[in-house]
């Protein structure tokens, strides 16, 4: 098993990602080590995981003295609602959950953005266990404390910083996800050969990513603690995990969610790497390197949305600041820089990067 340790400078709280196949069956032990006062574990998931995965958790923190209750959402983006996030809240009160109990994520991305909101603040904070069910969640979103549900205006854009207690990720999971799910996590893989890894893209080519997975959850799990150890609430270097998300969220709210975060997130590290090379802020193996790996996993480069319309879309952007916005630029494979800019410029860079 590895064992990855959070240590967060400008919070007390220090936690433990474990990485492992088979770790599943055994959460009730890495939690009640994490909290021994906990009585009650609520359970947040989707139907889908539910099915699948309930019901071995459950058992797990039953014979660790947890009482497990279970809150199951429809997956998908459109759940990460206010009013899912207030049905959550309301739950929770329901069953009396103390400061002292548990909220267990158990699904991806939106339940982890959701389970950990509502953990956040219910009771001004209660403990929270990150254990993901998807690539894209175990390698990038159950790490680093970033928490939110979605308003009509964009994504993200009420929700807190609250670190986990916990994060346990079973790779063995993966193996029920569809391809296209699992691809998209590949794309937050990807990023992070472009961001801070200079072989990992080389690796992606070279071998099969099913047959080094566990090292690839773990590189990439390394990377986002060095990053947010340095950087917990996202004002300096940990923008770097951006990557391609200012035009990858344009994607998602242009269309309804519709297009998937991995996916739309390869589309926008694409436009913006593209646009840099044809700057000559990066060279053209930078470009070539990254379109050779999102074809390794079906992830599109491109996207028929106008630049007009992504810029639009980007301007109520978490990224924005004034008139200026900080985005990231590639200059080398496994290299990129944080660069501001006006909020104007970013149209330019748009539509560089989407010409032929």
């Amino acid at each position: 098993m590895t064992t990855i340790s959070v240590r967060l400078r400008e919070q007390t709280n220090t936690h433990s990602v474990y990485i492992a196949p088979g770790l599943l069956s055994g959460i009730g032990g890495k939690l009640r080590e994490a909290l021994p006062r906990a009585r009650i574990a609520a359970v947040v998931t989707d139907d889908t995981v539910k099915a699948r995965y309930a019901h071995i958790v459950s058992e797990s923190l039953e014979q660790e003295g947890f009482c497990p209750l279970v809150f199951s959402i429809p997956p998908g983006e459109a759940s990460k609602s206010a009013e899912m996030y207030f049905a959550l809240l309301n739950w929770l009160a329901e069953n009396r959950l103390t400061r002292t109990d548990a909220v267990v994520a158990l699904g991806g991305g939106v339940v982890g953005d959701l389970a950990g909101f509502a953990a956040a603040t219910y009771l001004r904070g209660v403990p929270l266990a990150q254990v993901p069910t998807t690539l894209l969640a175990m390698v990038d979103s159950s790490v680093g404390g970033k928490t939110a549900i979605d308003l009509p205006a964009g994504k993200n854009l009420a929700g807190a910083f609250y670190q986990p207690s916990l994060v346990l990720c079973d790779p063995d999971v993966l193996v029920t996800l569809p391809p296209d799910v699992f691809n998209d996590g590949c794309a937050e893989v990807v990023k992070y050969g472009m961001i801070r890894h200079d072989t990992l893209l080389e690796r992606l080519a070279r071998v099969p990513i099913h047959r080094h997975l566990t090292e690839t959850i773990t590189d990439c799990v390394s990377i986002k603690r060095d990053v947010v150890q340095e950087d917990v609430f996202d004002v300096g270097e940990r923008q770097l995990l951006n990557f391609g998300h200012t035009i990858g969220h344009a994607v998602e709210k242009l269309s309804a969610y519709g297009v998937s975060h991995g996916r739309a997130v390869a589309v926008g590290m694409s436009v913006m790497t593209r646009a840099a090379a044809r700057k000559n802020l990066c060279p053209p193996e930078c470009q070539s390197a990254l379109e050779n790996a999102l074809e390794l996993f079906a992830l599109p480069n491109r996207t028929d949305y106008a630049p007009q319309a992504l810029y639009e879309a980007a301007l109520n952007d978490k990224k924005r600041a004034g008139g200026d916005i900080t985005e990231v630029v590639p200059c080398a494979i496994g290299k990129c820089v944080l660069r501001k800019m006006p909020v104007g410029e970013l149209l330019e860079w748009i539509e560089l990067g989407l010409e032929p």
